[in-house]
């Protein structure tokens, strides 16, 4: 059995707007290869201190890294948090409520801008349906819908309520 070798090597480079750039979270590659250093030097330390500066915890950790049953390493296991929460919540408690959360394009070339505010109104009024179904934490619940902003919506407020989702693109 011979090996597939590609024959296409693309070397061009595609560099951001300048837009783009401005308002990026690592400023270029100077600040990239920084962070990478970083996290070469003392991996636990660095996901630590991202997971305290970028995310909001009911119950903080105080373990970062549990490699006692290797492969089935656990990261941050006494910690608290909710996914929900830090995807919509915090940016609407920052003032963001008004800016984008979601653009979508439609198969028929619709776009739908949904902002932070809007999204958190539908997600929590379809977890307080999935509540009222009696759906709660550690319920597992299938979601057969289109790729949607429909879609994102019921992820969402599944993880809102603690519940485990699976999704089935209809």
């Amino acid at each position: 059995m011979s090996a597939i070798e590609s024959v296409l090597h693309e070397r061009r480079v595609f560099p951001p707007s300048e837009q783009a750039s401005a308002n990026a979270a690592i400023s270029g590659m100077d600040a990239y290869k920084a962070l990478a250093a970083e996290a070469e030097r003392d991996y636990e330390g660095f996901w630590a201190r991202l997971a305290r500066e970028t995310l909001a915890w009911h119950k903080p950790f105080t373990k970062v890294l549990d490699e006692s049953n290797a492969p089935f390493y656990t990261w941050f296991e006494d910690g608290e948090l909710n996914a929900s929460y830090n995807c919509i919540d915090r940016h609407v408690e920052a003032g963001n409520g008004a800016k984008n959360a979601i653009i979508f394009e439609a198969d028929d070339g619709t776009v739908t801008n949904v902002t932070y505010q809007d999204l958190l109104q539908r997600v929590s009024r379809f977890a307080n349906a999935l509540k009222k179904q009696g759906v709660k934490k550690g319920d597992r619940v299938v979601i057969y819908l289109p790729m949607s902003v429909e879609g994102v919506v019921a992820m969402q407020a599944c993880a809102r309520i603690g519940a485990t989702h699976s999704v089935v693109f209809g």
